[in-house]
């Protein structure tokens, strides 16, 4: 375990501390009972964040550890319990012994130790002005005293002894939590005030409640910290060997094991190429932010077809619903950092809605982070035999919608075709398993077509060998499609709704992601955007053709490419080369009318696989620590007893990205600096974008 450092406090925090809590000396400690003195306000009760206290019941007793529990009976400030606050929220607690057990209670009236994290160890704390009161949680019952016991209230009993102050205590444990293993202050800013650091225009921090809910393991974040964040899911048990979606998506052998521990070992996941284990786990997305992360653009993500086929749900699976699941839980992640750190806007993940917004979060050194959404039927815009299930009306009212819950950036049209557009066409196997997808939502195949000009959509199935399985999910006498070699077009285009999606954008000041549109629905949408002279256009993880990218540019737009491979021919599942190579390829159609800076998409959490070991990392490694283009000293990042390493472990979790594009310098060669530099500047490049939409 490590020890997580305490907020940093200024003189008014000190000041409001002293009046909750009697200084007692870390050693020598003596029987003196310490004062007893005003408890603070609310805010400084968010202060007890990663404290260490002991508790004084109202009696002037101290509550020490005692057989299976507690007693309120030690005569002195030494024998109090050295608990560990862990902050679970704004305003919320687990008191965390030095045994590792924490303060519990049994969901009735007594009150125990337990070592496993769980809702029941879950205290709010509040104050009366003379006192504090601990609160259950999960029940709405106060901890109080019976002479020496420590028990639950009566329900609806308003108790009259639950009054309860601190004393400051050394000792204590330390929660578990992950390492950051980066050293050194964070500015944000440039010489001349440009927001200087990394952007990530595409990645799923909520994967965790996306096709239901069921399908994804792990979470960003938990109340009840690490071990209870980070566990596999039910049905992976007991082994790896019931994951079947896990196994067949991420390494195509449906009867592959894994090892289905968490914390602390995590023998097995988070690794690279497994597609449904948590990548965005707070603390990493941490190491990201210090390693040089600026703005991080969290895509809201859904799939109603997905969702429906997949045999366990907890989530609805209507695609707007889950949209606002995702963002409330964007929310609460926000607040769950600030309680780590002390208070709300403490914290160093921060929601923006505006570049202004941005700029002063990065003058502040923090994340700030910007919510897109890329979901197959926005506003119920679904296609059924041709027919669009949606209207103007309820587009407007999405757009609405969107805006008000913070989204910026929008992807048109994803994997299915729908009532605005037509998709770009995924490859191989995952192909045909997303075309039968089309097919379920539609009720129609993907309609293909010899390309017009020099973009594409991909290589189509030519034959169903493999795809056994998947004619199961259509209905009797429906077969799977193939095409001629040469048709590597979606014939749908831009449907007039889709326009209008456009133009309610741009009325916006949104950002439209062009990524999955088919080629002709990419180029009418371009079309409009060239029109009015709007820069809000990105492509955020290579899921456009390269013929679009000048265009791109020449509109002052952003292009941001995913973060797979980065060295090699075959850099990425679409065949692409390396991410270096792919970047002096987008570099060479930049415009120089426009500030240029370059980004990554690295769609974790998306069913896509992150970036493997490097193929010469073996004789020529990334080597540790290294240090930033800002300065900061990044060592190996370890979480428990595991310790990551990008030559060996390629990004197997966001913490490493850093480390990815570090590793870069080795692959760029004599570019090294540049790429460095490009993608420093990429925060700017896209902020600026982003103001000229706006303007």
């Amino acid at each position: 375990m490590r020890s997580v450092s305490r907020p940093r406090r200024s003189p008014a925090a000190i000041v409001a501390l002293s009046t909750v809590a009697a200084v007692v000396l870390t050693t020598g400690i003596s029987d003196a009972t310490p004062t007893t003195v005003p408890v603070p306000d609310e805010a400084g009760v968010y202060e007890l964040a990663n404290g260490c206290y002991g508790v004084q019941a109202a009696s002037g007793e101290f509550v020490r550890r005692s057989g299976s529990g507690y007693r309120a009976d030690g005569a002195t400030a030494g024998d109090a319990e050295p608990f560990r606050l862990h902050a679970a929220a704004l305003g919320r607690f687990m008191f965390f012994g030095t045994d590792t057990t924490m303060l519990a209670h049994d969901g009735a009236g007594a009150v125990t130790a337990t070592a496993a994290a769980t809702a029941v160890t879950d205290w709010t704390v509040m104050s009366t002005g003379t006192a504090l009161v601990l609160t259950a949680t999960s029940n709405g019952r106060q901890l109080v005293t019976r002479g020496a016991e420590l028990v639950m209230s009566e329900p609806g009993v308003v108790p009259d002894s639950g009054a309860f102050t601190l004393v400051e205590r050394s000792g204590c444990a330390d929660f578990p939590e992950s390492e950051v293993n980066a050293t050194g202050p964070v500015s944000g800013l440039g010489p001349n005030g440009e927001v200087r650091g990394f952007i990530d225009t595409h990645v799923h921090v909520n994967a965790s409640e996306f096709l239901g809910g069921n399908i994804h393991c792990g979470r960003p974040f938990d109340p009840q910290g690490i071990a209870a964040a980070l566990v596999d899911c039910p049905d992976h048990q007991p082994n790896g060997l019931p994951a079947v979606l896990e196994n067949v998506v991420s390494y195509g052998n449906p009867f592959k094991e894994h090892d289905t521990t968490g914390w602390p070992s995590f023998a097995d996941w988070p690794a690279q190429d497994s597609l449904t284990h948590e990548q965005t786990y707070f603390k990493w997305v941490e190491r990201a932010w210090r390693g040089g992360l600026r703005i991080f653009t969290n895509l809201l993500v859904a799939n109603r077809v997905l969702c429906e086929v997949y045999p366990s749900t907890r989530n609805p699976c209507d695609e707007m619903a889950t949209i606002r699941i995702q963002a409330e839980q964007t929310r609460q992640l926000q607040d769950y950092i600030d309680a780590q750190y002390g208070g709300p806007g403490k914290g160093w993940f921060r929601i923006a809605r505006s570049p202004e917004e941005v700029r002063r979060i990065a003058a502040d050194g923090k994340l700030a982070v910007t919510l897109g959404v890329e979901i197959s039927e926005p506003f119920g815009c679904s296609l059924r035999s041709g027919v669009p299930q949606c209207t103007k009306e309820d587009i407007d009212r999405g757009l609405d919608e969107l805006q008000a819950l913070g989204v910026r950036q929008m992807i048109v049209t994803h994997k299915f075709d729908n009532a605005l557009g037509g998709v770009r066409f995924d490859i191989g196997i995952t192909g045909v398993a997303v075309n039968v997808g089309n097919y379920l939502a539609t009720g129609d195949f993907w309609r293909a077509e010899p390309c017009a000009g020099v973009a594409e959509d991909h290589p189509l199935p030519t034959t169903v060998e493999g795809a056994d399985a998947l004619i199961g999910l259509l209905p009797p006498g429906a077969t799977i499609a193939v095409y001629p070699p040469d048709w590597k077009c979606n014939s749908r285009g831009l449907t007039d709704l889709g326009e209008y999606t456009v133009r309610g954008l741009m009325a916006r000041g949104m950002i439209v992601d062009i990524d999955h549109m088919g080629v002709k629905t990419a180029e009418a949408t371009l079309d409009i955007l060239e029109a009015a002279g709007y820069s809000g256009v990105v492509s955020s993880h290579s899921w456009s053709d390269t013929a679009m990218y000048k265009r791109i540019y020449a509109l002052g737009g952003f292009v941001a490419l995913y973060a797979g491979k980065l060295d090699g021919a075959g850099g990425d599942e679409k065949g692409h080369d390396g991410f270096v190579d792919q970047w002096r390829e987008a570099r060479a159609m930049r415009s120089d009318d426009f500030y240029f800076g370059f980004g990554y998409g690295a769609d974790t959490n998306g069913f896509g696989a992150q970036a493997p070991p490097r193929q010469s990392a073996e004789t020529h490694p990334l080597l540790y620590p290294y240090t930033t283009f800002e300065g900061t000293i990044m060592d190996r990042q370890r979480t428990g007893t595991r310790v990551f390493d990008v030559n060996t472990d390629g990004v197997a979790q966001y913490g490493l990205i850093p480390d990815w594009i570090a590793d870069m310098r080795n692959v760029a060669g004599a570019d090294g600096d540049t790429i460095i530099e490009d993608m420093s500047r990429g925060a700017e490049a896209y902020l600026q974008m982003w103001e000229r939409a706006r303007s």
